[in-house]
């Protein structure tokens, strides 16, 4: 018998993976959890105070690792996609859903961390720096409160850490270690270094994908920029969708001059070239992520009008709809009760090309500076800045470009083979 490889293998890999090389992240966020949920019984208000959104990210990815496990096993007969054969586009989507849900627990480094450039600026990939850990005095005992946070602080990293020296070589000595800095070489005390079992605490940490110009881990902010990518296009899709699905059932249900009007200002939009009212809105508005969602939703509806309003038309004088509206139903429950059920699958088939579109879009407004800002890491955004050093530096534009084009060519080939699979008569 063949072996044929499935989906639901590829997630079971997944977690194997995740678990064997981030144990010791786990068991720390497993911890963080217990000592929060503790923090609520006893100081509810300041737990409440203190719960900002890396933390928040935290406790539900921990727990949605745990859950989503037993809930897949539990519902395996109802999720019979889990059983497809594996390729290469059902792959890069699984890992990027993974990769969007787990960011946190798949890199334990801040996408955002910069330290001694001297050290980390530029570095390729699997490079291997050293990091001493700096004697922090003697620990005061603290409130609660206090103790939580400065576990929380060891635990979820922050983007700058004063604790620490990361050097790219060092040479012990008898009572003091010389470590070097891009060939500067410096000294410091063994005194100065955290004591760990008698022994001091250094560390050595490899950047798998390299770093950027300001020494930032590359992998890491590939991983949250998935994040970034996959919430722009899924939430930018879904106001296409509530727009052209509100528009497109009025204009074919009630026809006449509110199809007339509703119609032209489709045609408007499509002739206007929508690049330049995405450069208008951005640039009076600002550039945030919910302003690139509301400006993608905004330049994506048209097609999704025009597959609503033709499926309306032709299903409106049905003797189902007619009967619908002959009992009283509403047409609020028409269109979700008699509309959405046909129209669903065309529509589905639209989305997910035009999520692959948005996506795209997203990266090129990051390119221009346009995207959603210098708060967030960003494929196009990287893109860019590894423009400049493509001499120098060929994994800062490489790696993100490569993950862009896997992403697009994937939810492309996702779409075409989704519409194979509803339309057997669309030639392959």
């Amino acid at each position: 018998m063949k072996f044929k490889p499935r989906i639901w293998y590829l997630i079971i890999l997944s977690w194997l993976v995740i678990i064997i090389f981030r144990a010791e992240l786990l068991l720390n966020l497993i911890l963080l959890w217990i000592k929060y949920s503790y923090l609520l019984m006893s100081e509810f208000g300041n737990a409440i105070h203190i719960l900002d959104f890396n933390l928040f990210d935290a406790l539900l990815s921990i727990k949605l690792f745990l859950i989503i496990p037993v809930l897949l096993y539990a519902f395996r007969n109802r999720l019979s996609w889990l059983k497809n054969s594996i390729n290469f586009s059902y792959t890069v989507i699984v890992l990027l859903m993974i990769s969007f849900i787990f960011a946190l627990i798949i890199t334990d480094e801040n996408p955002d961390f910069q330290k001694d450039l001297k050290a980390t600026k530029l570095l390729s990939p699997f490079s291997t720096v050293m990091i001493l850990h700096l004697n922090k005095g003697e620990k005061s005992q603290g409130t609660s409160i206090e103790e939580f946070i400065n576990y929380k602080n060891n635990v979820l990293k922050p983007s700058y850490d004063e604790s620490i020296v990361i050097a790219n070589s060092i040479k012990i000595m008898s009572d003091y270690i010389i470590y070097t800095q891009k060939g500067i070489e410096k000294k410091i005390t063994l005194s100065a270094l955290w004591v760990n079992n008698g022994v001091a605490d250094i560390t050595s940490k490899t950047y798998i994908l390299g770093t950027d110009e300001f020494g930032r881990d590359i992998f890491a902010r590939i991983i949250y920029g998935t994040r970034i990518s996959l919430l722009v296009g899924i939430s930018a899709v879904m106001v296409s969708l509530i727009i052209g699905l509100f528009l497109g059932f009025i204009a074919g249900f009630k026809g006449g001059v509110i199809d007339i009007i509703f119609s032209r200002l489709t045609d408007l939009f499509l002739a206007f070239p929508i690049i330049y009212l995405i450069v208008l809105i951005l640039a009076l508005f600002g550039n945030s992520i919910t302003s690139v969602i509301i400006v993608l939703g905004l330049s994506g509806w048209m097609s999704l009008f025009k597959i609503v309003k033709s499926e309306v038309l032709s299903e409106k004088n049905k003797d189902y709809i007619l009967t619908a509206g002959m009992l009283g139903l509403t047409k609020r429950k028409i269109l979700t009760n008699e509309i959405l059920p046909v129209i669903f699958i065309p529509l589905v088939v639209s989305i997910v090309f035009q999520f692959s579109n948005v996506i795209l879009a997203e990266s090129a407004l990051s390119y221009l500076g346009l995207g959603t800002g210098s708060s967030y890491p960003s494929w196009g955004a990287m893109i860019e800045s590894g423009q400049r050093y493509v001499t120098k530096a060929w994994w800062m534009i490489s790696f993100p470009g490569l993950i862009l084009i896997f992403t697009i060519f994937s939810a492309n080939d996702f779409g075409k083979r989704l519409n194979r699979s509803i339309n057997p008569g669309v030639s392959k």
